[in-house]
């Protein structure tokens, strides 16, 4: 695996980075404490391309390589992964899924504005009984003339305010052949009638992303708002897990790193029996961790960035660089905490958002638990 960069890649990376401390930095803080998700920094940000990541040119997006997509989603990360998560979509589970599976007119309607920031979606996946379980939603669907009338809840659904449409997820009743749930990927447009969405406010972590309950009540939505056959939505949530997980994972490197970097300037700075705490063996030893996690957990996510790239099968290689990367994240906000002494529960440094934004990442996405199983299992032949 070749990991050099292009000067082309190199430039990209310095405009992302320079972006983010013009344009992210100033304000990051504020909207965090509001809870409030910043759409026109993300607009700005499209202004660059960095809103199209891997979508071809020809629906609006920046046809970007795997490995280029998560390096710019890392450097975005390190100021603000919000922001970055954003990006992500176009080329996650909702932009993948339509242009993989998408009709012409889908991608013309829906997934061109999405890579050009002009709209924002949410992807209804998750429910509040079945959780990481996917296969066993409770919301159905059912053929009502030209329409499906949908009915449900999906819980935990991110930018429930900024989206125009969501692509949700509902089955048809059990295939007796199978007796599996029958599930079908749908885009749902937010000002249907029936469509409410009940944000979480106070939450620990990811404060500015909007997350809450998606209710969907007697939504009638057209034959041509299914993504895909009948039958397929599995499938396609399936899809566009190892994209949805290397955006994660390229996320957490970027907090991780956000993380050294606080704490080596802190721990330079930092005065204690007259010299720098830096010189203590007990911090180096916590920035020698930081920077050893977070080092492997970027190689794990380049290395599945690499295999996307050469078409390879890589869903044992998402789930290791997710589930290290955001145990690394974790354990470096951890430290930065720790180095800051009392300072860390300070608003005026941002090592307990680091920390409160780091424990999530061990949740999204599938929890660590589950990739885990999925590594084992994989290794062991078992899938």
């Amino acid at each position: 695996m070749d990991f050099g960069w292009s000067e082309e890649q190199q430039e990209f990376r310095r405009v992302a980075r320079e972006f983010a401390q013009r344009e992210i930095a100033p304000y990051v803080a504020d909207y965090d404490r509001e809870e409030r998700f910043p759409a026109e920094i993300v607009r700005k940000a499209a202004e660059l391309g960095f809103a199209g990541g891997i979508v071809p040119t020809e629906y609006g997006g920046s046809g970007l390589d795997y490995l280029t997509f998560a390096a710019l989603i890392e450097e975005i990360s390190r100021t603000c992964h919000a922001v970055a998560c954003a990006l992500t979509f176009p080329s996650g589970l909702v932009g993948s899924s339509l242009l993989r599976y998408g009709t012409e007119e889908q991608k013309q309607r829906y997934l061109t504005p999405l890579a050009q920031a002009e709209i924002f979606a949410g992807a209804g996946v998750t429910e509040a009984r079945s959780g990481t379980d996917v296969s066993d939603m409770d919301t159905t669907a059912r053929r009502n003339g030209g329409d499906y009338v949908i009915n449900g809840a999906k819980m935990w659904i991110s930018f429930l305010g900024a989206a125009s449409f969501f692509l949700t997820f509902a089955h048809l009743g059990v295939d007796e052949r199978t007796g599996r749930k029958r599930i079908c990927a749908f885009i749902v447009e937010k000002d249907r009638p029936g469509v409410s969405v009940h944000p979480l406010k106070n939450k620990y972590g990811f404060r500015p992303l909007e997350t809450g309950e998606l209710v969907l009540e007697d939504v009638r939505v057209p034959v041509d708002a299914l993504v895909g056959e009948e039958g397929q939505g599995f499938e396609i949530a399936m899809n566009s897990v190892e994209s949805g997980r290397l955006g994660v994972a390229a996320r957490a490197v970027g907090l991780a790193q956000a993380c050294c970097d606080v704490a080596v300037g802190y721990a330079r700075e930092r005065r204690v029996f007259r010299q720098p705490i830096g010189k203590f063996q007990l911090v180096q030893e916590m920035i020698s961790d930081m920077v050893c996690g977070t080092e492997s957990s970027r190689l794990l996510t380049y290395r599945l960035a690499y295999l996307k790239d050469h078409g390879q099968r890589a869903r044992d290689a998402a789930s290791m660089a997710k589930m290290v990367a955001s145990d690394n994240a974790l354990h470096a906000a951890t430290n930065a905490f720790q180095i800051h002494g009392a300072y860390g529960v300070s608003d005026e440094y941002p090592v307990a958002r680091y920390l409160r934004d780091a424990k999530i990442f061990q949740i999204v996405e599938g929890n660590n638990q589950l990739h885990k199983a999925l590594v084992a299992e994989a290794h062991l032949g078992m899938r």
